[in-house]
């Protein structure tokens, strides 16, 4: 359908911008990141959560070329339910580092947060959705069933 063929590469296009940005400066990814580890380092101090900044660049960098990878394949139509679904996976990390901190003081950075916080899971969401698409083709169950009424049905004239 065409409408498919439109949508699918504009909506995979917020998640490449992202995961190419992670890839070619991730100084401001890790930045988010360290502020997101040390959260949770001070949520649960008996958790040891020893991560450098060499390890946390080189994490931010794996998942932007993930994330990179699969808005490609959705862009492409390529196995576009899979790759939904690892965007939307991918995503997760996203709305952790983006949850409100009462560190920031500015209205300002804490609109900027909240905005990020819900993009990133109004994109989840959109992710999820896409993964559900069958394209009007019927499901797994529905095929399931229906084979096996077809096969019940050749039992009954045959006998």
């Amino acid at each position: 359908m065409l409408l498919r063929r439109i949508a699918r590469p504009l909506f995979a296009s917020w998640f490449l911008t992202e995961g190419v940005d992670a890839l070619r400066s991730p100084a401001p990814h890790v930045a988010a990141a360290r502020a997101a580890v040390d959260r949770v380092g001070k949520a649960a101090p008996g958790a040891r959560v020893d991560v450098t900044d060499e390890q946390l660049t080189a994490l931010v960098r794996a998942h932007g070329a993930a994330v990179t990878l699969a808005a490609v394949a959705l862009a492409a139509g390529k196995a576009p339910r899979t790759a939904a679904l690892a965007l939307a996976g991918l995503t997760a990390p996203l709305v952790l580092v983006n949850l409100p901190d009462r560190a920031e003081r500015t209205p300002h950075q804490k609109r900027a947060r909240r905005d990020r916080l819900v993009r990133s899971l109004a994109f989840a969401a959109g992710a999820v959705l896409v993964a559900a698409d069958r394209e009007g083709r019927p499901g797994l169950r529905w095929r399931l069933e229906d084979a096996h009424e077809r096969r019940v049905a050749a039992r009954a004239d045959e006998a």
